[in-house]
C-alpha cells in the first residue's frame, strides 16, 4: 500500500464528494428559499420533497434492485447533513424514509420489499416509523399496542405517539405486542401498515418548538385488519428488528445535527463579517474569533464521528451500537451548543426571525431527544463499555 492510498482513508471518495456537491446545489437553490416559510406556516416542505425526488435524494438508501440508487450509509448521511444545513424539517424526508423502511430492508420478505420499497424509490410515497407510545418512550418494551392473530389476519389496536411525518406518509412500520404473556422484549412483532387501512387514523398535529415543517401526530389503530404477509420478519422478532434499526438510524440523526450546526455557523460567520461595532467588524474581536473557532472545531469532531459511525453502519460492525449512540449523542449536543452560540453572536438579531439562527436553535433541540434521548445513548454506550466490546 502506498503512502498516498493510506492517506486516502481520511478523505471522502470522489463519489461522496460528488453527492455532496449535487445535494448542496439542490439545498441552496430549491430548499433554502422556502425554509423560513415552512417553519412559519408549519407546513410540509412539499417543494423540498419534489426537489429531492427529482434528484433521487428523497430515499437514497433504497437498494438498486428495488429501483433505488443504492447509496451507502455515508452518502445517505451526507444527503441528510446538507439538507439539514438549510432546513431541518426538509432533512427529515430522507431521514424518515430510511427510519421507516429500514426494518423492511433488514428483515422483510422478498415480496414485501418489492411491493413497498419500489414505490418509495420512485418517490410515489414516503415511510414513517411507529415505535414510541405515551407511556413507552425510552422504555419501549412497555408498549401497549396489541396485535392478535385471527385466522390468516392480525387485528391491531392501540396508538403510537410522536410519529414523524404522520399523515403525510402512506406506509408505516408499526411495532405491537403479539404475545402479552411472553417474555418482555421477545413478545413484539413488526408490521407494515398502509395509510388506507380501515380503522387507521391520526391524531391532531403536535404544536412543537422546532422542525415545524415535519408533521408529528399520533397513530391510532381501531381493529385494523392486516393480512399475514404484512408481518416484517418473524412474529416475536419485532424488538430485535427495532433496536437493530436504531443502531443504524441514530447515525443519521447525528448527520442531521451536524448539518444544523454547520448552518448556524454559516449564518454567524456571514453576520459577524458584516456587522460593525466600535468602529470595526464584529469578526475582528478576538473573543468572537475564539467562539467561531470553538464552534467549527466542535462541528468537525462531530462530523468525523458521524462519518466513522456511518462506515461502521455500512459494514455492520459489531461495535456499531456504541458508535451509533456516540455519534447521535455527541453531534446533537454540539448542535445545541453551536446554535445557541450562533444566536449569541448575532445579538438582538439572533433573537428575531429575520435570521435563521433562532430557527436552527429550536430545531437542534429535538436531535437530543428523538431516536433515544441522549441520556439513553449514554446508557447504551456504557453497557457496551462494561461488556468489553469497545
Amino acid at each position: 500500500m502506498t503512502a498516498h492510498s493510506r492517506f486516502d482513508l481520511f478523505r471522502l471518495s470522489d463519489d461522496h464528494l460528488a453527492v455532496r456537491e449535487a445535494v448542496r446545489a439542490i439545498a441552496v437553490d430549491k430548499i433554502a428559499p422556502y425554509a423560513a416559510e415552512v417553519d412559519r406556516t408549519e407546513s410540509f416542505p412539499q417543494a423540498a420533497h419534489d426537489a429531492l425526488v427529482a434528484g433521487d435524494f428523497h430515499a437514497p438508501h433504497v437498494p438498486e434492485e428495488y429501483g433505488g440508487v443504492g447509496a451507502d450509509a455515508l452518502a445517505t448521511c451526507i444527503v441528510i447533513e446538507e439538507v439539514a444545513r438549510v432546513c431541518a424539517s426538509s432533512s427529515l424526508i430522507p431521514a424518515c424514509n430510511e427510519l421507516g423502511s429500514l426494518p423492511l430492508i433488514l428483515a422483510g420478505s422478498a415480496d414485501l420489499k418489492h411491493r413497498y420499497l419500489t414505490p418509495l424509490a420512485q418517490g410515489r410515497t414516503t415511510f414513517s416509523y411507529g415505535l414510541s407510545e405515551r407511556e413507552a418512550g425510552s422504555d419501549i418494551a412497555s408498549m401497549r399496542t396489541r396485535a392478535r392473530a385471527v385466522g390468516d389476519e392480525w387485528i391491531l389496536n392501540g396508538q403510537k405517539s410522536w410519529i414523524t411525518n404522520a399523515g403525510v406518509s402512506d406506509y408505516y412500520t408499526v411495532l405491537a405486542v403479539t404475545d402479552p404473556d411472553g417474555r418482555r422484549g421477545a413478545n413484539v412483532t413488526a408490521f407494515l401498515v398502509e395509510k388506507s387501512d380501515p380503522g387507521f387514523t391520526f391524531g391532531a398535529k403536535e404544536r412543537k418548538l422546532g422542525i415545524k415543517g415535519s408533521p408529528t401526530r399520533e397513530l391510532r389503530f381501531d381493529d385494523v385488519r392486516l393480512p399475514a404477509d404484512r408481518v416484517i420478519g418473524k412474529p416475536g422478532d419485532g424488538m430485535k428488528i427495532a433496536l437493530r434499526t436504531l443502531d443504524h438510524t441514530r447515525v443519521t440523526v447525528g448527520a442531521q445535527a451536524v448539518g444544523i450546526a454547520q448552518g448556524a455557523l454559516d449564518c454567524a460567520l456571514a453576520y459577524v463579517q458584516q456587522r460593525q461595532q466600535f468602529g470595526q467588524r464584529v469578526a475582528d474581536f478576538q473573543v468572537v474569533q475564539f467562539m467561531l473557532a470553538d464552534m467549527a472545531m466542535a462541528i468537525e469532531t462531530a462530523r468525523q464521528l458521524v462519518y466513522v459511525a456511518a462506515a461502521k453502519s455500512q459494514r455492520e460492525d459489531p461495535d456499531l451500537s456504541f458508535f451509533g449512540a456516540a455519534a447521535k449523542c455527541h453531534a446533537s449536543d454540539v448542535a445545541m451548543k453551536v446554535t445557541v452560540d450562533a444566536v449569541q453572536l448575532l445579538g438582538g438579531f439572533g433573537y428575531t426571525q429575520d435570521f435563521p439562527a433562532e430557527r436552527m436553535m429550536r430545531d437542534a433541540k429535538i436531535t437530543q431527544i428523538y431516536e433515544g434521548t441522549n441520556q439513553v445513548q449514554r446508557i447504551v454506550m456504557a453497557r457496551q463499555l462494561l461488556k468489553g466490546t469497545i
